[in-house]
């Protein structure tokens, strides 16, 4: 049944819309990738119109996400006040934007920096929107693993933004996201694990139980902290991402053993909240690395 126009629009609900937050956080990992490509200094054009087009694309994605969960949406209480479940924006009006900020974006993206990067971006954009919200998330509670791959692209885009190339270290930025997804969205659904069984989709927790999603929380901790080690054993990083890396990751790891020691959603919820530091922290880290004791890509 479609939701009733309650309040008066404004632009912060189509902003709303785009789940800003998590669009920032994939352009700083976007960002860093077109950075870690190149030793040198990286054209500001490039970043600008690479940024706006994978902010575009994503944003669409994350309309075409509200669009596809508002029902669900409107059950949990983390979801109850998006824009579409408040009635502030029809699907209608949801759909043309996502559209429209699809088309605009590949638009600036194949005209603008290259096609490889604007391929890459709209099967991410697929992988999210279509793949992973309409059928991986409802199906298996493996979603959050399979799907993962799509949200941890920002830096391979970055990269073939800047060398309209694939290249190994691109892929091990990706590895680090693609790691990291996992505990961070299990540890949120530890604590929401009653809203997901009401809506009956089938994350770890209502499937397996929370004792077992902590444990696959802990090894996935422990995957990330080798996938972050990665950079250094590969030459593209060094000392200072190397002390940054295992503090960040020794305490991400301490985080997940206390969840499973305790299982209290209080734990959970600041394992959650820690791992948004965690990516916030990481990349930038690599970036000063990169910067302050250069290397030579080979």
């Amino acid at each position: 049944m479609e939701t009733s126009l309650t309040e008066r629009t404004t632009w912060r609900d189509y902003y709303e819309l785009c789940k800003p937050n998590v669009v920032w956080l994939m352009i700083l990992t976007a960002i860093v990738g077109m950075c870690m490509a190149t030793t040198g200094v990286v054209d500001p054009r490039v970043v600008i119109f690479a940024s706006l087009g994978i902010a575009l694309c994503s944003g669409s994605a994350a309309a075409i996400n509200h669009l596809a969960d508002q029902h669900v949406d409107a059950v949990m209480a983390r979801t109850a006040s998006r824009p579409i479940v408040k009635g502030k924006i029809d699907s209608q009006s949801a759909a043309i934007f996502a559209f429209v900020l699809c088309s605009v974006g590949m638009l600036i993206l194949l005209t603008q920096v290259n096609a490889l990067t604007a391929w890459l971006t709209l099967a991410s954009l697929v992988g999210y929107a279509f793949i992973y919200t309409l059928y991986l998330k409802r199906a298996t509670p493996q979603n959050i693993v399979i799907g993962g791959l799509a949200g941890a692209m920002p830096p391979l885009l970055g990269w073939t933004a800047v060398t309209n190339q694939i290249d190994g270290h691109a892929l091990l930025l990706v590895l680090i996201i693609f790691a990291w997804t996992p505990p961070h969205f299990w540890a949120l659904a530890i604590a929401r694990k009653e809203e997901y069984a009401k809506v009956e989709i089938p994350m770890l927790p209502v499937t397996h139980g929370s004792r077992y999603t902590a444990q696959h929380i802990l090894l996935y901790t422990l995957m990330l902290f080798v996938a972050t080690l990665l950079p250094v054993a590969t030459g593209m990083s060094s000392w200072l991402y190397l002390i940054g890396a295992s503090i960040l990751g020794a305490i991400f790891i301490f985080q997940a053993v206390t969840l499973l020691r305790t299982m209290k959603n209080s734990d959970a919820m600041k394992m959650f909240r820690f791992s948004i530091v965690y990516l916030m922290a990481i990349f930038p880290i690599m970036l000063l690395d990169h910067y302050l004791l250069p290397k030579v890509l080979f």
